[in-house]
């Protein structure tokens, strides 16, 4: 399989070049800041999850092409960063369009899904009190399809970096061949897919789970058992009542003792 014979390639072509890691641990240093943030500063983290939302959503097309183009020349021997950045630039108006085309593309797919979402929660607050089934059922329905269509959408365009790095096709011509691609190999893709999604998977929930114990906890503070003890011995607590003498009697705690209370 094709799956198989790229998976054979992969560890040889990473040992010989672990140069490709350099982009992947930069974008990760640049999200360490909000993740550690989250627990001890939520609004802050907030705004710097948005600076960085921004940054990102200029500088994903030259990441991914320039990644694709070192990957591609790492399977015929040794890459470098110059690949990275000159892959990067050459290919990033391209890619910057069909990137843009996808983000409309979720944008509409997002807002259908809202739509859906309300009307399902009106279903089942009607003004008469009983539920509208058929109208649950309507946007159940809904919001369904549009998460096939979103998945179906992924998946048979999740090429077309790819064909405008490696294949040198434009915007449109990328979207087409990506489809074609996975027509073809429709098993192997599949499999790629899964594979692709496991392993991202797995690394989100360890950069999360790392976010959180890295966070900073509060301590309470707590009594000791010896001030506990005594505490609990005293009855007048050092309050003493107008006439200047202790309530509990000058033999009641040991600060009157001591004053002679």
């Amino acid at each position: 399989m094709a799956l198989l014979s790229a998976l054979r390639r992969t560890p040889s072509t990473l040992l010989r070049n672990p140069v490709l890691f350099v982009p992947l641990l930069v974008l990760l240093l640049l999200q360490t800041p909000q993740l550690l943030l989250r627990s001890s500063a939520p609004l802050l983290a907030s705004l710097l999850s948005l600076a960085v939302s921004a940054v990102f959503l200029v500088a994903a097309p030259f990441v991914q092409a320039g990644f694709i183009g070192m990957a591609d020349e790492a399977l015929d021997g040794r890459t470098s960063l110059s690949t990275f950045v000159a892959a990067g630039k050459a290919n990033f108006v391209q890619v910057f369009l069909v990137y843009l085309l996808l983000v409309g593309v979720n944008l509409a797919f997002g807002i259908v899904a809202f739509v859906a979402g309300v009307v399902g929660v009106v279903s089942l607050y009607p003004g008469g009190g009983t539920p509208s089934t058929p109208l649950l059922v309507a946007a159940g329905l809904v919001a369904a399809a549009i998460v096939v269509a979103y998945l179906l959408l992924v998946f048979v365009v999740q090429f077309y970096a790819q064909a405008i790095v490696v294949d040198g096709y434009d915007a449109l011509g990328s979207v087409k061949h990506s489809y074609a691609v996975v027509r073809r190999n429709l098993a192997s893709v599949l499999g790629y897919t899964l594979l692709v999604g496991v392993l991202g998977g797995g690394f989100g929930l360890v950069v999360g789970l790392s976010s959180v114990l890295a966070a900073p906890r509060r301590r309470r503070r707590t009594r000791s058992p010896s001030a506990s003890r005594r505490s609990a011995r005293s009855p007048c607590r050092r309050s003493w009542p107008s006439s200047g003498r202790c309530s509990a009697g000058s033999s009641g705690c040991s600060p009157c003792r001591t004053t002679g209370r």
